[in-house]
């Protein structure tokens, strides 16, 4: 009877390849089942196997407690109290466990047939834990399987070694064809351990797969030599990937494309005939948006810092090319730079930039009390705020060849003082009065806000906290989300005052 228990562990770590301790141990789970299921009642049962003869034995024991439960009381098949083990082992402790030693059930077929189900759950567990430890570290990288099955559109994938992955309906390239026993790589995004089993899933539309397929394509991007900066795509359709050399002698766009584009093709061939734009990267925002409308030539481009946004002009014969079927060229370009794009032949781009230049030119006029010569120099010389000409380095305004000292002197105090006239107008916006101190040193809360609420006499948390979140959308700049939750941080003491009483 022990060797037959060394022999089925023998027989089920080798043919699951999990160590014999975990055997052991669903055996030692399963065997005490099938003792419990033997007797009358709730009893705990521990069984424990000798690792080198097999041979085991059976005990009977009860948890320690110290008061039992208050609803569900003392289980006397299982439990105890502390006073009462005291008198058996005056060392135990709440928590620990009193036993007694108990005939075993032998080692049969109906006892076999009993653990079976008990001991296949603990196998199944350890199996889900190996695959969990042998993928958690590989997340972020290239897998590769066979179709096993499609279901509902999710596809089933078989990596080797009994493990499974899936990709979801929405992480697959649109409109591919997809076929039972065909070999497909993807990127590993995310391992989740389930009840029903480990799940690995992969994407083949994500960006990070375009990436993936060039470091294995091209070796000069894993030996260091090529950097990707970056990459967006349209799946199935078209991407673009922005490249950069480590090394002066190395075309990075060449080398991404390989001899007659040889490397560019296979990541193409394995994205279902996605076309692949290679971009070169450039530290100056401008050429790189420039690079990234590529295949589409700009004639001119408009930055706007503040709101991150450019404005592409092109020749009106590119303008179709440059949009992109259904916006994709600018899209694509967009998520690859991180700006915001407008794309626009080269009269309307004209046209917008001298309305904006008008505007500004009128504004220089009016605030500065400047003639139209004067303010077209600020202009032409980059100047779009009153703080620039406030507080740039009066060093770079005096290289301006039309201006000298009295009229840079003059410029900047006038400047300024409109700067502080409007400090002082919006310091009495908040003339109604100071917020109070929990309120100003509330979490999520800034000293502007505390002072504007100040001045709409909403000054302690109190006041915060009987607001609704429509009242507070009042507020110039608020969005719903942030006003809901300064409204809930206000009401947290009335529920710690609630659970108090």
């Amino acid at each position: 009877m022990n060797k037959e228990i060394l022999m089925v562990v023998d027989v089920v770590s080798n043919e699951k390849e999990i160590e014999k301790e975990v055997i052991f141990e669903a055996m030692e789970a399963a065997l005490a089942s099938a003792t419990r299921k033997k007797h009358s009642g709730d009893i705990d049962v521990r069984v424990k196997i000798d690792r080198s003869t097999g041979a085991y034995a059976s005990f009977r024991r009860w948890e320690v407690l110290e008061q039992p439960d208050e609803e569900e009381g003392l289980a006397p098949d299982s439990q105890i109290l502390l006073e009462e083990a005291r008198k058996k082992n005056p060392d135990i402790h709440p928590g620990e466990y009193i036993e007694e030693p108990m005939d075993s059930i032998a080692f049969g077929r109906i006892a076999a047939q009993t653990a079976k189900q008990v001991m296949m759950q603990k196998v199944r567990e350890a199996e889900r834990a190996k695959v969990v430890e042998a993928y958690k570290d590989r997340v972020g990288e290239l897998v590769t399987g066979i179709v096993k099955r499609a279901d509902r559109g999710n596809i089933l994938m078989d990596l080797g070694a009994n493990t499974e992955a899936i990709i979801l309906r929405d992480e697959m390239i649109p409109r591919e064809s997809v076929r039972n026993g065909d070999r497909l790589r993807g990127y590993l995004y995310e391992v989740r351990s389930e009840p029903r089993g480990p799940q690995l899933f992969i994407s083949r539309s994500r960006p990070e797969l375009l990436v993936e397929l060039f470091k294995l394509e091209v070796p000069e991007v894993g030996e260091g030599m090529i950097e990707i900066k970056g990459a967006a795509r349209d799946p199935g359709l078209r991407a673009k990937i922005m490249v950069k050399s480590n090394e002066q002698r190395i075309d990075p766009v060449g080398a991404c494309v390989g001899m007659r584009g040889s490397r560019v093709q296979a990541v193409s061939n394995e994205l279902n005939g996605e076309r692949v734009d290679i971009i070169l990267w450039n530290d100056n925002p401008a050429q790189l948006v420039i690079n990234a409308m590529s295949p589409a030539e700009v004639s001119a481009i408009i930055v706007d810092e503040e709101s991150d946004s450019m404005t592409v002009a092109v020749n009106g014969e590119n303008l179709s090319q440059a949009i992109g079927r259904g916006g994709q060229n600018v899209r694509l370009a967009s998520e690859l730079t991180g700006w915001e794009l407008n794309v626009m032949n080269e009269e309307d781009a004209a046209a917008q930039t001298e309305t904006e230049a008008r505007a500004l030119l009128d504004d220089f006029m009016e605030q500065l009390d400047v003639d139209e010569e004067v303010a077209s120099i600020l202009v032409q010389e980059g100047f779009s705020t009153l703080d620039e000409v406030a507080y740039v380095p009066i060093a770079e305004m005096l290289a301006i060849e039309e201006f000298d000292q009295d009229i840079v002197d003059a410029l900047r105090d006038r400047a300024k003082d409109i700067l502080l006239t409007r400090a002082i107008a919006k310091e009495e916006a908040f003339s109604g009065g100071e917020p109070a101190e929990d309120l100003l040193t509330m979490d999520g809360m800034d000293r502007e806000l505390a002072f504007e609420l100040a001045g709409r006499d909403i000054k302690t948390m109190e006041d915060l906290a009987e607001l609704a979140v429509d009242e507070l959308m009042e507020v110039e700049g608020m969005d719903e989300e942030r006003a809901a939750q300064l409204i809930m941080t206000a009401r947290a003491p009335w529920f710690a005052d609630v659970k108090q009483d």
